[in-house]
C-alpha cells in the first residue's frame, strides 16, 4: 500500500490524455513516485549537510535533481521568501499559489530614472615617490591612516570587532593549529617555573630541568618556544642577575643535549647571549654587589665559544658577525667598563691568538687612556682592574700560541723595556706585563711592536 495518494496518479494521466487506468497500474505507479521522491529528498538532504545547514532550500532539491539526471525545475529560487495565498475552488478543496506582488504603473511611469552608471575606466597615480607618499585623493589621508592605527591588532582584533557588531561571547579559532601535546605544554610550563623560581629551595628542582633538558630527546619541538622564553626573560630583567643566569643555563643545557639540532635557531639564539656579554648595565649595583655581573659575562662568553665551535660550520657569517659586534663594544669609549670587558673576553675565546693579535692587540694603545682615567676614579677602578686582567688574560693565549720564540733574540731590560713596551701596548698595560714579568707575553707584545 502506497502512501501516495492515487488520485494524484489519475489526474496525471487524464492531463496527458489516458482516460483510463487500472488500480494496479495505478498502485505501481504511486509506489514509483514515493520511491523517486524519496530518493531526491536524500540526495537534497546530503547537500543541505554539505553545505553545513538545518534547513532544507530549493537550491538543495535543483542540486539534487541534476545529480540523479532530472531536468531540475525552474522559477523556484529566490532569496526572498514566499509568500503563498489560498483560494478555495470548491468544498474541501483548497487551492495555494505564490502571491504576486502588485505593480502601480503610476508610480513606475513617474519615479525619476536610476543614474546612468558610469563608463569603465583605468587610471594611473603613483602610491608612493621613493617611500614617501604623495597626498592625493587615490591615497589614504592622514586621517585614515590614523582611524586605522587606531584598530586593534592581531588575535584580538577580530574578537573587538565581533563585540562591536553586537555578536559578543563569540569564540575566535586561531589561524594555525596548535601542535604541541599537552604533554609538551605541560613540560613547558614546569621548565619554566623550575628556571624562574625564586625560593631557595628550587635548586634542586632547577638542577632537575636542567638534566632533563641536557638529556631528553623529544623536546625538539620546545626549541622555538624555549628560544623565545629565554629572550623575553633576557628583554625585561636586565636588572635581574638569576634571571639572566637562569637564561644561559637553559641555553646551555640545550646546547649539551646530543639530540636537538639548534643550528636553525642560532640566530634568534645569538642576541639573548651577546646583551648579556656586552650589555652596558647588567644587575643592581646597591644589591648584586659592583663587579658580580663580570661572572654573568664569563659564562655569556664560554655560551658564545660554543655556539661558535658547534655551529659555525653551518653559518660561514657566525662568528665574523660576532666579532665584529665585540670589536665595535671594545672601540667604543662611551662604553662601561663591563662591556668592554665582555667584548675582550668574546673576541678572546671566539677567534683565539689570530683574533688578539689581529684585534685586541693594536687598539691596546689607544684604549690605554680608557683604562688610565677608571683607574684614577674611586667608583670605576676595580671594574677598570678586572678589565685590565682580561686583557692580560688575551695577551695570556697569544703568548701560549707564540710560544715563547722571540725570547731567544733577546729584548732590552728596565726603563728600556717598559719605554717599547708602552709604545706598543700603553702605559697601564704595559706596566702590567712588566709587573708580571711573564717573558712570553713581553715577546709576543714586542713581536706585535716589531712587526
Amino acid at each position: 500500500m502506497s502512501v501516495w495518494n492515487q488520485e494524484n496518479i489519475v489526474d496525471v494521466a487524464e492531463s496527458v490524455g489516458i482516460a483510463s487506468l487500472s488500480k494496479d497500474v495505478q498502485e505501481h505507479l504511486a509506489r514509483d513516485v514515493e520511491y523517486r521522491i524519496s530518493q531526491v529528498l536524500e540526495e537534497a538532504l546530503k547537500f543541505m549537510r554539505h553545505g553545513k545547514r538545518t534547513t532544507l532550500h530549493t537550491q538543495d532539491v535543483s542540486q539534487a535533481l541534476r545529480l540523479l539526471d532530472v531536468e531540475p525545475l525552474y522559477g523556484y529560487e529566490s532569496t526572498r521568501p514566499l509568500r503563498f495565498g489560498e483560494a478555495s475552488i470548491g468544498p474541501g478543496q483548497p487551492l495555494f499559489y505564490v502571491e504576486d506582488e502588485e505593480m502601480d504603473f503610476e508610480k513606475l511611469i513617474n519615479a525619476p530614472l536610476p543614474k546612468v552608471p558610469r563608463e569603465m575606466s583605468f587610471t594611473a597615480h603613483w602610491l608612493a615617490v621613493e617611500g614617501v607618499q604623495p597626498s592625493i585623493p587615490q591615497n589614504p589621508s592622514t586621517a585614515d591612516q590614523r582611524s586605522q592605527e587606531l584598530l586593534p591588532k592581531g588575535g584580538a582584533a577580530s574578537q573587538t570587532l565581533a563585540a562591536l557588531s553586537g555578536a559578543e561571547g563569540v569564540t575566535v579559532k586561531p589561524l594555525i593549529k596548535h601542535v604541541l601535546s599537552r604533554e609538551l605544554q605541560l613540560y613547558f610550563e614546569r621548565i619554566c617555573d623550575a628556571m624562574l623560581s625564586p625560593k631557595p629551595s628550587s635548586d634542586e628542582y632547577r638542577a632537575t630541568a636542567l638534566a632533563s633538558l641536557r638529556s631528553d630527546p623529544g623536546i625538539h619541538q620546545l626549541i622555538p618556544y624555549f628560544v623565545q622564553f629565554v629572550a623575553d626573560k633576557v628583554t625585561h630583567n636586565l636588572k635581574s642577575l638569576p634571571t639572566l643566569t637562569a637564561s644561559l643555563s637553559l641555553i646551555a643545557a640545550l646546547l649539551d643535549n646530543p639530540s636537538l639540532y639548534l643550528a636553525p635557531y642560532v640566530p634568534a639564539i645569538v642576541p639573548s647571549v651577546l646583551t648579556c656579554l656586552v650589555g652596558k648595565s647588567l644587575g643592581t649595583p646597591s644589591i648584586d654587589g659592583a663587579t658580580t655581573h663580570f661572572a654573568l659575562r664569563d659564562y655569556a662568553a664560554s655560551l658564545i665559544s660554543a655556539l661558535t665551535r658547534k655551529y659555525a660550520s653551518s653559518s660561514s657569517t657566525l662568528k665574523p658577525r660576532i666579532a665584529r659586534s665585540c670589536l665595535k663594544h671594545f672601540l667604543d669609549s662611551h662604553k662601561s667598563f663591563g662591556t668592554h670587558y665582555g667584548a675582550i673576553l668574546g673576541l678572546t675565546l671566539l677567534a683565539d691568538a689570530e683574533g688578539v693579535r689581529a684585534l685586541i692587540l693594536p687598539n691596546l694603545k689607544a684604549y690605554d687612556a680608557v683604562l688610565a682615567e677608571g683607574l684614577k676614579d674611586d667608583g670605576k677602578r676595580e671594574a677598570a682592574e678586572t678589565v685590565l686582567g682580561a686583557i692580560m688574560r688575551a695577551l695570556g693565549v697569544l703568548a701560549k700560541e707564540s710560544g715563547g720564540l722571540g725570547v731567544a733574540n733577546g729584548f732590552p731590560e728596565g726603563d728600556v723595556l717598559k719605554e717599547r713596551l708602552s709604545e706598543a701596548v700603553g702605559d697601564v698595560v704595559a706596566a702590567k706585563v712588566v709587573e708580571a714579568g711573564d717573558t712570553r707575553i713581553i715577546a709576543a707584545v714586542l713581536d706585535k711592536g716589531v712587526l
